[in-house]
């Protein structure tokens, strides 16, 4: 008889884990990616970097900082922190950013443009789109993986 209250427990406990997965939105964006464009300006540039997306109050609004790495044979390496706001509508996923920080630039007469980014959200660990700045690329997001340390 002691095996009935443990049996119980275990079925609660499988009934709870089952609704917690039926209520994860598997096209959750919140957390942090990574990205790269494929090449631009005739395969002379190309942008990584990395993006936290953060919660909003407003639902499908989120709150994100970007820090993004353009690499141009032209004039070098910018390494650009951007603060930006993203939303979302359904599969589709609009960055709006705006610079915060200027770390590195090769050229002081060059003026970098604000990342903006169209994405669709594949799943919960892909996002693609399109980079749309100063000029324009196809760009692939990853989910970052975070380890236990």
């Amino acid at each position: 008889m002691a095996l009935r209250p443990l049996l119980s427990g275990i079925g609660a406990m499988m009934w709870l884990t089952t609704a917690q997965a039926q209520t994860t939105d598997p096209l959750d964006v919140l957390g942090s990616w990574s990205f790269q464009t494929k090449p631009y300006r005739d395969g002379q540039c190309l942008m990584t970097g990395t993006m936290q997306l953060t919660s909003h109050p407003d639902s499908g609004r989120y709150a994100c900082e970007l820090t993004a790495v353009e690499m141009c044979a032209m004039w070098g390496r910018s390494v650009v922190v951007q603060s930006c706001h993203a939303r979302r509508f359904g599969k589709q996923l609009t960055v709006r950013s705006t610079i915060d920080q200027v770390l590195e630039q090769k050229t002081d007469d060059l003026i970098y443009v604000p990342d903006n980014f169209n994405l669709t959200i594949q799943d919960a660990s892909l996002m693609y789109g399109a980079l749309i700045s100063a000029a324009t690329a196809p760009v692939l997001f990853r989910r970052a993986i975070e380890g236990i340390s």
